[in-house]
């Protein structure tokens, strides 16, 4: 059971023509703001008080149960256990509680954003009220980056690929019950249509360009590290831990040339943090931890001179849009959405895993010019990624056609029932005469 007692979100009727209870529904919240989720949940919130009449329902873990209304906004937080290693994360069990959230206020349409349990009780509620259209964001290759390349180094190729399929299995079964599925690459889009989930569209993701600007540079911030040298800056913004392959910087970083006189900073926390700081004690690489100003955050890209990510399962990259917004090139791996975040011209890719040529491309970066390919890559992204796009295309196209497809699902189903209920029990159907 949800603890605290409900109450109805104030302002204009829901469920009306012109107003639509809007619910996302969530794993992958960080109350301190980082990860693409939240950025996404944030902006998301902004865009629908300025520019819609509709109401949000936003469901998140959270340490206690609690709901929070402001005007035509209810956030909603379930009370979750940390998840141990990312202690910014939760992870709700207690789906009782947020059926009973679903069931209190209806929405109308379901957003579900992440793979793990909340996709079947968003499912479950839609059977009970199948007015109710769902949407999944499908934003993580999660059979290959949560399930392969875990249980791969601890059980082996042969257990890891027998998994994946599992997982993919999974994926399939759970996202056919969608009314519409949103992928953030083309890449990820042909991936569930080879599991014959063709109901689907791309949608980019969008960056404050103000925010994460090159004018937020600060010449002194290296030095505020404790930082020497004069050579390039490397910044790394997020998750460090295995997921994210953060180890594989540290390695690139031992086999840059000493003369390159590098430094980098690795902004972020997660399980690896703690060793990786405690092994390059002797090295000019700094731990800040995680920065939850984002403003802060903005100032340490900018400040830096070469954005680095060996992740190799990134679906959309909405770090790498930001470090490009404040005037990065990118030194990255050929995998996943990097290569569509990443084109010619704008950084440099290499295989995965392979970190001498993460550090050749980094110093190739460096001798090219990083500042101007770096001024090339934030042209490119004022011009093609912005937050007001990417919802016109959620608000326009994606939610009418997933009501589109709950209503034609509403009729398919009255049809089924009324043939089983017009046979006789030999399965013959029942002729009426007029």
């Amino acid at each position: 059971m949800f603890v605290q007692p409900l109450a109805a979100a104030p302002g204009a009727a829901v469920g009306t023509d012109a107003s639509l209870l809007i619910c996302d529904l969530t794993q992958s919240y960080s109350p301190a703001g980082g990860g693409g989720i939240s950025t996404y949940l944030r902006e998301k919130r902004d865009y629908v008080l300025n520019h819609t009449p509709h109401h949000l329902l936003q469901i998140v873990p959270g340490p206690v149960d609690r709901v929070t209304i402001n005007g035509r906004h209810i956030f909603a937080e379930v009370g979750a256990e940390p998840v141990r290693g990312s202690p910014n994360y939760r992870f709700i069990l207690r789906t009782e509680a947020v059926h009973e959230l679903l069931q209190h206020y209806r929405p109308d349409v379901i957003e579900s954003l992440c793979p793990w349990v909340l996709p079947w009780t968003a499912i479950h509620h839609r059977r009970d009220y199948p007015n109710t259209a769902l949407v999944a964001g499908y934003r993580t290759d999660f059979p290959n980056a949560h399930v392969h390349r875990v249980v791969e180094p601890v059980a082996g190729r042969l257990a890891a690929r027998a998994m994946r399929l599992l997982a993919y299995g999974y994926a399939e079964v759970t996202y056919r019950e969608f009314d519409w599925v949103y992928t953030l690459s083309e890449d990820a889009q042909k991936t569930l249509a080879r599991k014959t989930i063709t109901r689907t569209d791309v949608l980019p993701l969008g960056v404050d360009t103000t925010m994460f600007s090159p004018a937020k540079r600060d010449p002194g911030y290296r030095a505020s590290l404790g930082l020497p040298g004069e050579g390039p800056l490397l910044i790394y913004a997020g998750r460090i831990d295995n997921e994210k392959r953060a180890d594989r910087l540290v390695d690139m970083f031992r086999k840059l040339p000493r003369e390159l006189g590098a430094a980098m900073v690795m902004v972020g926390d997660g399980k690896l943090r703690a060793g990786l700081a405690a092994e390059t004690r002797d090295l000019p690489i700094a731990f800040p931890g995680f920065e939850q100003d984002r403003t802060e955050l903005a100032r340490a890209l900018a400040s830096s001179d070469i954005y680095v990510s060996a992740m190799a399962d990134e679906t959309f990259g909405i770090s790498v849009l930001e470090a490009q917004s404040c005037g990065l090139p990118v030194v990255g791996v050929a995998s996943g959405a990097m290569p569509d975040r990443v084109p010619s011209g704008l950084g440099l890719l290499g295989p995965v895993d392979d970190t001498n040529a993460m550090a050749d491309n980094v110093a190739r970066i460096w001798a090219d010019g990083a500042q101007l390919i770096g001024a090339r890559a934030r042209a490119m992204v004022a011009e093609k990624y912005g937050w007001t796009r990417t919802f016109e295309r959620l608000f326009n196209d994606i939610y009418p056609k997933a009501l589109a497809r709950a209503a034609e699902r509403r009729e398919e189903d009255g049809a089924r029932m009324f043939r089983r209920r017009h046979r006789r029990h030999d399965g013959s159907p029942i002729l009426y005469s007029i």
